[in-house]
């Protein structure tokens, strides 16, 4: 029997006005997400490198491998990428990479990059608990990254972007200042609730993402950076008010030397553009908070 969703609390949502605009009245907000992702102990993901599904029930050792290259290489090859192009990204992270891999996130700290909290694990998704549960997620993210580098986060996307019905009020219960468990915009909504907490919503593009582009179309890595040049050029040709965008690169994809220099590339393209704001998701939930009137409402 599958449970009835617990209903989301009052609230209102203020989105951005024709007269939002971005600082020095760029184009566009440019976000490089990291996915920093594992699994449960004991949980391997539903998908891998080849495409015959094991028989029900038996551990895919494979695709657990596979997966476990982003802690292993992957992150270390992004973050040095990233660093190298002086790019702040944004890293989704799970809680249990960081009761394994502390130093990790110390060394993404003391890079600046934002840790952004992604759930224990990839198999544990907000909507399978009831508000207790739930709560108790977020509490147990929290705590370990923060034993793990002294900082907890203030930034939440859910596995598959999918948060239930209540995921953003108990995250500004729990301080945080925003979520991308959204992608009805492309830019910045601000939710408010009934008991004066109050949340930034940052959409989760998926336009320019690694793991569609390569896993499930099984498009090459020079094709990401086609699809970003040519969206980059093309929006903004064709259409004038800004937008925010992300380029996101799975640690256990991406991560791999085969398509490490895609993402390389995307950020130096997006360093020579003048109309463009690279930016952590932190920075621009800030900005939300202190634009000027009359730009969300």
């Amino acid at each position: 029997m599958v449970a009835k969703p617990i209903p989301a609390p009052p609230h209102k949502i203020r989105r951005a006005t024709p007269d939002f605009r971005w600082p020095g009245d760029k184009r566009v907000a440019l976000v490089f997400n990291l996915a920093y992702e594992a699994w449960s102990d004991g949980e391997a993901p539903g998908i891998g490198p080849m495409g015959n599904l094991l028989k029900p029930g038996y551990f895919d050792t494979n695709a657990h491998s596979w997966a476990s290259y982003g802690a292993v290489r992957g992150i270390q090859r992004l973050l040095r990428i990233a660093d190298a192009n002086g790019v702040k990204t944004s890293v989704m992270s799970s809680g249990i990479l960081a009761r394994d891999n502390p130093g990790t996130f110390r060394d993404m700290l003391a890079g600046g990059h934002e840790i952004v909290g992604h759930s224990w694990g990839m198999d544990v998704i907000g909507l399978y608990f009831d508000e207790a549960g739930e709560r108790a997620n977020i509490a147990r993210n929290n705590d370990v990254i923060n034993a793990a580098c002294g900082v907890t986060p203030v930034g939440w996307i859910s596995p598959r972007g999918t948060g239930s019905l209540i995921t953003a009020s108990l995250l500004a219960e729990a301080g945080y200042i925003w979520h991308g468990d959204c992608n009805d915009d492309d830019l910045p909504a601000i939710t408010e609730f009934e008991n004066g907490r109050r949340i930034v919503n940052l959409p989760l593009t998926m336009d320019v993402n690694d793991l569609p582009h390569s896993i499930r179309y099984g498009n090459n890595p020079g094709g990401l950076v086609e699809h970003f040049r040519e969206t980059i050029e093309g929006a903004t040709r064709a259409d004038p008010p800004p937008f925010m965008l992300d380029v996101t690169a799975h640690t256990h994809v991406y991560g791999r030397p085969a398509g490490a220099w895609a993402i390389d590339a995307i950020m130096k393209i997006a360093r020579e553009r003048s109309d463009v704001w690279i930016a952590t998701r932190r920075e621009i939930a800030e900005y939300a908070l202190s634009a000027p009137a009359g730009m969300i409402s």
